[in-house]
């Protein structure tokens, strides 16, 4: 009986004892938590001081080894500044490629003074298209023949594409006034100031041979023509009512040289 008691007893501080040894466990886990916990804080609040504390260069903070300086400031606003010139720089490019492609079109004109009757149906048969009344071969004649160096042409290759023809003598016994008589480009090449050169070489002939004005009329409803004297000087004189055999008034234009 009494071994079997002792043995019994013996079973029973077993027991106890490994509850105690988890109970031991449990508490050891939770205090190592705990610290691990603490010493999350304390790194968490000894890296924010070290921030907070970090050096500063010229008055700005240096973070990570990294100053926002004022010089690394200017470095970034000449790289904002060179790419701004090189899209400038882009753009101008473009505008040359586009204004030497216009120069390169115009170029394949070629602007000649008038030297040989074989010239006359060419000129002939580009007037005839925009007049107002037609003209007999001999009025192309009387101007031509008697003032050849006032009349020009506008040759792209072989082909006429446009013509001006002009006079001048003197007006009223006082004045040597010079006239334009005829101007006409093709439609096909129109907008490219065809037109505007052979005006100024008419009258830059016509300043040669000491003219103190030019004249010539147009249809007060053609707005391109108007529009292509008066960019050159031209300003309107006078009102010509009926003036053209289909009825529409015409304004005479004047361009003083003196």
């Amino acid at each position: 009986m009494e071994s079997d008691k002792v043995e019994a007893g013996a079973g029973v501080s077993d027991s106890e004892a490994s509850a105690i040894k988890i109970k031991e466990t449990k508490q050891n886990s939770i205090a190592d938590v705990t610290t691990l916990d603490i010493k999350s804080r304390l790194s968490l609040e000894t890296t924010t001081e070290a921030r907070s504390s970090e050096p500063h260069v010229n008055g700005v903070a240096q973070m990570n080894g990294i100053c926002d300086s004022p010089q690394r400031t200017a470095d970034v606003a000449d790289l904002s500044l060179q790419s701004g010139t090189m899209e400038t720089s882009h753009l101008n490019q473009h505008e040359q490629v586009e204004t030497l492609a216009a120069e390169s079109k115009d170029n394949d004109i070629q602007y000649v003074s008038y030297t040989s009757e074989l010239q006359m149906p060419d000129i002939m048969k580009l007037i005839q298209k925009d007049l107002s009344e037609p003209y007999s071969i001999y009025t192309y004649r009387y101007f031509i023949h008697n003032w050849p160096k006032l009349c020009f042409l506008a040759m792209h290759g072989d082909e006429c594409v446009g013509a001006i023809v002009c006079k001048l003598d003197i007006h009223r016994k006082v004045i040597k006034r010079g006239y334009i008589a005829m101007l006409a480009v093709d439609v096909k090449y129109r907008k490219r100031k065809i037109g505007s050169n052979l005006v100024r070489r008419a009258i830059q002939a016509m300043v040669e041979d000491d003219a103190d004005e030019v004249v010539l009329e147009t249809e007060i409803t053609n707005r391109p023509a108007l529009r292509l004297y008066e960019n050159l000087g031209f300003v309107r004189d006078k009102r010509l009512f009926r003036y053209y055999l289909n009825g529409v008034d015409a304004l005479r234009l004047k361009l003083w040289l003196r």
